[in-house]
């Protein structure tokens, strides 16, 4: 491996004209904020570092004849068609429900929201329109592990984001009644949220290999591995945020501020979540051991993690081993999708091995043969 591992993956993320854009944004933002009062609109762009599941736009609006005070806005929409999205769905009006429900059962920092265009009529996609955060993030690319601000931190910062972090998922798990305050997931989630969550990702799966037919069996592996395994109590159904990882927070400091990207929500057990935001770590982690760079030793280690997570809510944790397999069996179709869609635009060459498509393919391999060696809490700084 000779890339740059402090080098930003050039990724194509849309194809869609920014500014082409602006004239319609400007009349809409009028008639939510400013009761048709047209702003100017300015400072629009992509974010950095983001992801690729969906298209995120920031902008400035202002209204110089103080009809209205200046706005920093985001506005969150599907990537096209043609930008070969990382999923075959996005249900924004879903998604904005989630978001309004959680901020008014809870004090978890979801963005305030502005407005749903769900026809697509403004921009021709649907949009959910937010305020802007102020804050940091963990990058994804190139991954946090590697260099910035939370590398740079001192252990008792880190102490503080990691407890703050699980604290964010105690304080979504503990939305009560969440079959009644989240209908639109109660209709996916069923009789049996796990049960059809799990379901809902081998169709995923399925749908990834509808282009080219390639199939990998480390991923067919670890459906089959899970099946046999199936947890038998998996305890209350809750709100699982489906995304959980410190990349989708927005940080003052030590404190989160803002919790994004909804796109993944459902119901199901809590550890649905706990596993992939331990996983997702993980994942980075490795990473940075195979280019043999420390990356954040000591942090959000499994057993920290689950002793916060109990402490701040009460809930044993349990079936933990079979969650973080299925997280790495769903982070595995999201990476298999990604190269494809790679290889689509021309920016990497076809694998010689199907499970190739899969970048942490001895991972979840190690971890479906129980090889898999979690760091001991003895290794925290």
């Amino acid at each position: 491996m000779d890339r740059d591992v402090n080098t930003e993956v050039a990724l194509t993320v849309s194809e869609r004209d920014v500014a082409g854009v602006k004239q319609r944004l400007a009349a809409w933002v009028g008639e939510l904020v400013a009761e048709g009062a047209m702003p100017e609109i300015s400072d629009l762009r992509r974010p950095e570092g983001g992801g690729l599941s969906s298209v995120s736009l920031l902008f400035e609006a202002t209204w110089p004849d103080g009809s209205a005070p200046a706005l920093g806005l985001v506005a969150r929409m599907p990537p096209e068609q043609t930008s070969f999205p990382v999923f075959p769905s996005y249900d924004f009006r879903l998604q904005y429900d989630v978001m309004v429900a959680v901020r008014e059962h809870s004090d978890v920092p979801v963005p305030e929201l502005v407005g749903l265009d769900e026809s697509g009529e403004v921009v021709g996609e649907p949009m959910i329109l937010m305020r802007r955060v102020t804050g940091v993030i963990p990058t994804d690319n190139p991954p946090y592990v590697f260099g910035g601000w939370l590398y740079d931190a001192d252990p008792p910062s880190r102490q503080e984001v990691e407890e703050s972090s699980v604290g964010v998922l105690a304080g979504l798990h503990g939305i009560e009644d969440a079959e009644r305050r989240f209908p639109g997931l109660a209709r996916l989630a069923g009789v049996d949220a796990l049960r059809s969550h799990f379901e809902g990702q081998r169709d995923y799966y399925e749908w990834t290999t509808s282009t080219d037919g390639i199939r990998v069996p480390v991923i067919e592996r670890a459906f089959a591995w899970l099946e046999e395994r199936w947890p038998q109590d998996v305890g209350p159904t809750v709100l699982s945020w489906g995304d959980a990882r410190i990349g989708n927070i927005l940080y003052d400091g030590t404190r989160p501020v803002g919790v994004l990207d909804w796109e993944m929500a459902a119901l199901g057990p809590r550890e649905l979540d706990l596993g992939w935001f331990l996983f997702m770590h993980r994942f980075f982690q490795d990473i940075a051991e195979v280019f043999e760079l420390p990356g954040i030793p000591g942090f959000l280690e499994r057993d920290a993690v689950v002793s916060m997570y109990e402490r701040m809510t009460g809930h044993t944790v349990r079936n933990l081993d079979w969650f973080l397999v299925y997280a790495a069996l769903r982070h595995a179709i999201v990476m298999a999708r990604i190269k494809r869609r790679m290889i689509h635009f021309g920016e990497e060459e076809r694998p010689p091995s199907p499970d190739d498509y899969v970048m942490h393919k001895e991972g979840l391999q190690s971890l479906l043969d129980g090889t898999y060696q979690w760091p001991s809490t003895e290794a925290r700084a």
